[in-house]
């Protein structure tokens, strides 16, 4: 057996202990992290030789166990099924600074797997599997070029936090994971509430200090236990037959990159590749020949895309570095829809769709987290036909639920506090045309979405998405990137805002990092953009609509007594039912005494309203009811004074003279005025008629 070995360190004020050869002994690596009370299980494997494929294959699990924060998974089958969104974002979130670490070329299979076996909320269990995942890499014979470390800052009156604690988390303004080598940033994922640039580079920044001392304590464990790093064959193209195919088509291809047009440019490229293709297959080359013709195919597009970027300064569709394409949004499409809006920039096109409901509407969430549920939802959906493409209709995959979440996080810091809105939010992105950037696409047509429901928003954000092409020392920054420039670019990085300041950011990087000089021009570029997209959203919907459309949901708080909220529901909910029975409102109740109705009715709301007054409605001696004879004793009759409250009216309070028979008086059903003169401590009301007739003689006689 191996010896365990450990290795300690403080990591933000919290232990933190790394333990390596105990456990998993079977995988090329591995590496337990307990952060505090947090431990998770950190596995690196390996496939024996490169895969046929023409990219790297490297997958990333983030795997959480209810066990971990002693739940129990709720539903039927008692087990974990589907990664929670937050898995398969913190998968993500490993995936992308860990993926630009390996050599290029590398084609054999690498699986990241992190179990989460223990959650302490305040020891960010993410951060803890990043590290893992960098030092089961580092540790094994895989050949990883280089550790990285990622960690969450934080950001309290004027004080920059690393990994906030649960509490400090409600307070900060900043809600940042960033990750990077040694040298420099790869990756950043970010929710603000409306920060400036200058901060929340400062914090990417100070967060980056943090990562280099993580970075150096695995460069110590990985000096004393990491194992050699094995020989692996390395995919490299032909450089003969790369020689021969610029020949044939170098000056063809170059004139089909630069079509203006996204789809005729594709197909412009396509037909250059095809007519290279099948000059091969004539002569009959082997699959290995025309595995390296596809190669040098692509190779020779992203070059020349590249090249006419950093030296040119000229884009495929010909737009200068910092130009937008064309703009255009329209809302109110949809009649039904409480509120919807079209957003296109260029060949990017987003339809959102926003919908108002109860508070009883949001959303509950089953994970290791302390957060319950939430009332604000974005959904981010993108059909094949988005791209002129056919596919199978699935649900959501990696991609769309990351993209939905950072469009959620972009706008959850404007959304109205519960008190002044008091509605759950959902914005659904039906994405109907893509040619890049169509997540930030997604952010502006989901403000506009909004305002045009009705829902006043604290500010309109937008997003924009920048891209970087970098060769040595020469680089370009682009601003509003098409598909192509992400994907043979060397960053995606997308920043959303309001005109005050950032509300989120998420950056990949595909080299090893970024300098804070290219951070800090990127930022202000982004900046820049941000407020040009604003003014073309506001000059189409200036601000929220004053009204709610008349299908949506109508909302009226009630106030009561907390004491009276049992009263309202009722012996098994028996009483509430029965109101949502007769009215068919949605009623949820808070333990503050706190009543929401809602319903498209307004009638029905006010019908509701008036039987939980009713019920909850209290006697007060001196008040003087309507009330009617529901019961009639020999020493008096019992009087409704309000629905569901009786007071008894004694025989002696009839009348000023004296009453023989109550029957003499009163009969079943008459309505009588009375005023309370007594409840006692058993809550029992006691009435008076004749105080009343006493009274009007009174005045009668004053008159």
């Amino acid at each position: 057996m191996n010896e365990k070995k450990v290795y300690s360190y403080e990591w933000a004020g919290r232990p933190l202990t790394i333990e390596v050869g105990q456990l998993a002994k079977q995988a090329n690596g591995a590496v337990l992290v307990r952060y505090g009370e947090t431990a998770v299980l950190a596995t690196a494997t390996m496939s024996k030789s490169p895969k046929p494929l023409d990219f790297f294959p490297l997958t990333v699990n983030y795997e959480e166990r209810l066990y971990a924060a002693g739940k129990i998974p709720g539903g039927f089958i008692k087990r974990e099924g589907r990664p929670s969104e937050h898995a398969v974002l913190t998968s993500r979130l490993i995936d992308r600074p860990i993926r630009p670490m390996f050599p290029d070329g590398f084609r054999n299979e690498v699986q990241v797997i992190s179990i989460v076996m223990s959650n302490d909320p305040d020891c960010p269990a993410d951060v803890a599997a990043m590290l893992g995942s960098s030092l089961a890499l580092g540790v094994s014979d895989i050949p990883f070029e280089a550790p990285i470390a990622g960690v969450q800052v934080g950001y309290i009156n004027d004080e920059f936090i690393i990994n906030p604690t649960t509490e400090q988390i409600d307070e900060s303004t900043i809600a940042l994971t960033v990750a990077g080598n040694k040298d420099a940033i790869n990756m950043v994922e970010a929710g603000a509430l409306e920060v400036p640039e200058e901060t929340m580079l400062e914090a990417i920044m100070f967060g980056h200090s943090e990562i280099q001392k993580l970075i150096a304590l695995q460069e110590e464990i990985i000096a004393e236990v990491g194992k050699e790093k094995i020989e692996v064959t390395l995919f490299e193209l032909d450089e003969a037959l790369t020689a021969r195919i610029k020949e044939m088509c170098e000056t063809d291809m170059n004139d089909a990159i630069q079509t203006v047009d996204k789809q005729e440019r594709e197909q412009n490229i396509s037909a250059v590749k095809t007519r290279v293709v099948e000059a091969f297959e004539a002569e009959e080359a082997d699959d290995a020949t025309m595995k390296h013709v596809h190669g040098i195919l692509d190779m020779m597009v992203k070059d020349e895309v590249r090249r006419l970027i950093t030296e040119d300064k000229i884009r495929p569709d010909g737009r200068r570095l910092d130009e937008i394409r064309p703009l255009a949004s329209e809302t109110t499409l949809l009649d039904r829809t409480h509120g919807s809006a079209l957003f296109t920039r260029g060949q990017t096109q987003a339809l959102s769709i926003c919908t108002l409901g109860a508070l009883g509407d949001v959303q509950i969430i089953d994970g290791l987290g302390v957060e319950e549920s939430k009332r604000f939802m974005h959904h981010y959906n993108f059909p094949q036909f988005s791209v002129g493409e056919t596919g199978p209709m699935r649900g959501p995959g990696r991609r769309e639920i990351g993209h939905g979440a950072l469009g959620e996080r972009a706008l959850v810091a404007v959304v109205p506090d519960e008190e002044v809105f008091p509605y759950t939010i959902r914005c659904v992105s039906e994405v109907l045309e893509s040619n890049g950037s169509s997540s930030q696409a997604s952010i502006c047509a989901s403000t506009l979405a909004m305002m045009d429901a009705g829902v006043p928003l604290k500010a309109p954000v937008a997003g924009i998405a920048m891209g970087l092409v970098k060769q040595a020392d020469n680089y370009s920054i682009l601003t509003d990137i098409q598909g192509m420039e992400d994907h043979l670019g060397d960053m995606d990085f997308k920043v959303a805002g309001t005109a005050k300041g950032i509300t989120a950011l998420q950056m990949d990087i595909k080299i090893d990092g970024l300098s804070r000089n290219i951070l800090e021009e990127a930022l202000a570029q982004a900046k820049i953009g941000r407020m040009h997209i604003l003014e073309s959203m506001l000059a189409t919907l200036p601000e929220p609509r004053e009204k709610l459309s008349k299908y949506a949901p109508k909302i009226i708080i009630v106030k009561i007594n907390p004491d009276k909220i049992r009263d309202v529901i009722g012996p098994g909910g028996k009483q509430i039912n029965k109101i949502i029975e007769e009215t068919g409102v949605k009623i949820d109740t808070e333990q503050d005494g706190t009543i929401y109705i809602a319903s498209a009715d307004e009638e029905m709301n006010a019908r509701a309203k008036e039987i939980i007054e009713n019920i909850v409605r209290e006697a007060k001696v001196g008040e003087y009811y309507l009330a009617t004879v529901k019961r009639i004793e020999k020493f008096g009759a019992f009087c409704e004074i309000f629905p569901g409250k009786d007071g008894l009216l004694h025989i002696s309070e009839i009348q000023e003279e004296r009453t023989k028979e109550v029957e003499d008086v009163l009969k079943l059903g008459d309505e009588i005025m009375v005023k309370v003169i007594e409840i006692d401590r058993q809550g029992r009301v006691n009435l008076s008629r004749k105080v009343v007739l006493k009274e009007e003689k009174e005045r009668a006689e004053q008159k």
